[in-house]
């Protein structure tokens, strides 16, 4: 094996450049988006329309501005996906917590009540799940412009094809935009890393918050509602 970055035996690093198709991470916020369409009205702290009217509209200006395949460091689309994931995480935040206070606070006996709360619950929990797929696949190494161009940061994530044991068998490989929403996926069901381990303070930071987001969302919102019905 060669001598990694860090003077540690290993693949080397970083590995080969290598571009990304970019319509994964465009269908997923358009996904994140009707999701966020399909909440009941009562979870919205402003009009419906606003923050997906937003969405829709810095969504439009990514497609229209940023490449198909990322090859390299784009600012100004990784500053239009940054702003758009965040208004995302700030919309599907405010409705977790109106649905908790909703639970919390008011007396629901109506089945059809319980039923609205299931879906309102699931649809909270996969936007989150897709919001944090988009978190890790923008914060690790430094983006994915910086990735492809084989300029890699210091890695935030150690997935097992980096491993000693598995690297042999996947030379040069890099991980895509499907390896950080499968992260994001076990991370949200698990509450805690299975095959892929956080390296660094932002990103055990942002796993943390996420478990805690989705503890709350399955612990207290899902369980509500089916005690409901």
């Amino acid at each position: 094996m060669a001598e990694s970055a860090a003077g540690l035996k290993g693949p080397p690093y970083p590995p080969p450049p290598g571009g990304e198709w970019h319509w994964p991470p465009q269908l997923t916020v358009v996904v994140a988006i009707a999701l966020q369409l399909l909440l009941p009205d009562r979870l919205y702290a402003g009009p419906k329309w606003l923050l997906p009217a937003l969405e829709g509209l810095l969504l439009i200006a990514l497609v229209i501005s940023a490449p198909q395949r990322l090859e390299a460091p784009h600012s100004g689309r990784r500053a239009m996906m940054i702003s758009l994931t965040a208004l995302v995480s700030i919309a599907n935040g405010i409705a977790l917590v109106l649905l908790s206070h909703l639970l919390l606070n008011r007396g629901l006996s109506s089945g059809n009540q319980g039923h609205d709360l299931i879906i309102a619950g699931s649809e909270i929990w996969l936007t989150n799940v897709l919001l944090f797929g988009f978190w890790y696949w923008e914060v690790d190494r430094g983006g994915p412009g910086l990735r492809a161009a084989g300029r890699d940061g210091c890695p935030d994530f150690q997935f097992v094809q980096m491993t000693d044991e598995v690297a042999a068998v996947y030379p040069g490989w890099r991980p895509q935009f499907v390896d950080y929403l499968y992260l994001s996926l076990t991370n949200a069901t698990a509450f805690s890393p299975t095959d892929t381990m956080p390296l660094s303070v932002q990103a055990k930071s942002l796993m943390g918050l996420q478990s805690m987001i989705s503890l709350v969302t399955i612990g207290l919102v899902v369980s509500r509602a089916v005690n409901i019905l």
